[in-house]
């Protein structure tokens, strides 16, 4: 039996960027995709603190040490610019080896996106 568990995740980043005019994803900083575990491409939840709402697209790679974290596309109407947000990836794996996996959590600092 395969599971689905959390994989990752990059716990309140700060947004820096909505840009509505672009086909949709997320742009993210590509230290904290690299200390996170995660891909460009890879598929993320993402729950906004301030507002309560929660959506689901895609990574794009973003400028290594800018701290960028920007909602493009439709996701762009469900964030505002300096919103806290919490970005998960999740995995298929037996029960068995689930019981032991550890997620990679990644904690930036609030006010930068870098790592700390």
């Amino acid at each position: 039996m395969l599971i689905e568990v959390l994989k990752s995740k990059i716990h309140c980043a700060r947004v820096t960027e909505a840009n509505l005019n672009y086909m949709g994803s997320i742009t993210i900083d590509e230290d904290l995709l690299d200390a996170a575990g995660m891909i460009a491409g890879e598929k993320v939840a993402i729950v906004d603190n301030n507002n309560g709402e929660r959506f689901e697209t895609y990574i794009i790679k973003g400028e290594r040490g800018s701290g960028c974290i920007c909602l493009n596309g439709a996701a762009a109407r469900k964030v505002q610019p300096d919103d806290i947000v919490i970005i998960m990836s999740y995995a298929l794996m037996d029960f068995e080896e689930a019981k032991t996996f550890r997620p990679k959590v990644v904690f930036p600092d609030p006010a930068t996106n870098r790592l700390v």
